[in-house]
Order: structure tokens, then C-alpha cells, then sequence
């Protein structure tokens, strides 16, 4: 397959570009700053905020994963680029503050909730909000834990709807590795069209 990252050198974007190299698709990694070319992928440096640019550069693809940074990104003119391309899928690497807790309230809702996340976690339910209130785009938003960090490659995940995973000990998290993974079987297994689920260990 043919797959164009956005955000390709962030933390989350480098996993999935090394993840779906690994399996052999051919990855075009968008960001401003782009990494060397390796294997199966091409850098390309854009700006995502230029949506004649960012449209031309995805046309041909058969999916496209935005791993950018939300309260950097302009959710309407990005959707449009997308629509405008033709690109049959749109993939979203989302946030945690939208689930819901034991008490049936979002996280972002807690009072716990840190106070240094909540203009990154605001623009992310912002977005998600978006996709769910558009038509005819076949989008996909796929939710980490609460703790979305660097650890092992397990190859394990478990799957939710709009609840917020946690083990028998309340801890909730997942590997930008395992992450990874999970989005490269979203991408070559859909299982979740127009719709947001969540991940964690």
C-alpha cells in the first residue's frame, strides 16, 4: 500500500513510519523537517497548513495518518485536503481526553486533569468532534491509554470503544511501538470506518 504521513518525525509519526516500512508499504513521511530517505520511505518536507500543497502530495495514496500535534493543526483546511486528494482513508493518531472514566465523565473532565495538557487535549476533542460531525470521509480516530510513552514492542494490545482501558492495578498505557503496530493493522485490516476506539497494554 501507499500511505502518507503527516507529523512522520514526531514520536508517535516515527513509529508508525518504521512500523509500516517493516512491512513493506511504501510510506511518504510529511513534516516539516523530514528525516533521511530509508527503504520503503520518502521523506518530504510541507507544510501541512498548505492545503493545495498537502493535496497534490496525497493524491495516489490509499491512506493517510495525521500524527501531528492538534492545537497545531487546522482540522477543517486538513479534512479538505484530504477530500480534495481522494485519498479513501483518513486516520487520526488521537488523544486519551475524550474517554470516559469509571464514572462515566471524560478525562479531560477530571479535576486531576494537568492543566499543562488541556490546550493540546481541548484541540484533540475539538477534532475528533469534527470528524464526527463530518460527511462522506472515511476517517478512523484511534485513541491511546492515558500514559501514551516510549517502552517495549510487545506486538499485545487491547481493544475499546469510548472507554478508558486500564489493568487490574488502574494503569492505563501503551507503547508508541504497540501503538504503532495497532494502527498498521488498522490500516491493512479496517475494522473501524467513521468511528473512534482506543488501545492500551
Amino acid at each position: 500500500m501507499k500511505i502518507a504521513i503527516l507529523g512522520a518525525t514526531g514520536r508517535a509519526g516515527s513509529e508508525i513510519v518504521a512500523e509500516l516500512a517493516r512491512r513493506g508499504h511504501d510510506v511518504l513521511a510529511i513534516s516539516r523537517k523530514p528525516g533521511p530517505s530509508a527503504g520503503h520511505v520518502t521523506p518530504l518536507a510541507l507544510d501541512a497548513r498548505d492545503t493545495a500543497a498537502l493535496t497534490t502530495a496525497l493524491r495516489g495514496h490509499d491512506a493517510v495518518v495525521s500524527a501531528m500535534r492538534f492545537a497545531d493543526t487546522d482540522a477543517p483546511a486538513l479534512t479538505a485536503a484530504v477530500r480534495a486528494s481522494g485519498v479513501p482513508r483518513f486516520l487520526v493518531v488521537g488523544g486519551a481526553a475524550s474517554l470516559k472514566t469509571g464514572d462515566g465523565k471524560r478525562l479531560f473532565d477530571s479535576p486531576h486533569f494537568p492543566d499543562a495538557y488541556r490546550a493540546e487535549a481541548g484541540a484533540g476533542i475539538a477534532f475528533l468532534d469534527a470528524l464526527t460531525a463530518s460527511e462522506g470521509l472515511d476517517w478512523t480516530f484511534l485513541s491511546p491509554a492515558m500514559v501514551f510513552d516510549t517502552g517495549p514492542r510487545t506486538g499485545a494490545y487491547r481493544t475499546g470503544k469510548d472507554d478508558l482501558l486500564t489493568d487490574k492495578d488502574g494503569n492505563s498505557f501503551i507503547s508508541f511501538a504497540d501503538y504503532a503496530i495497532a494502527m498498521a493493522d488498522e490500516i491493512e485490516t479496517p475494522r473501524h470506518h467513521r468511528e473512534r476506539f482506543t488501545i492500551a497494554s
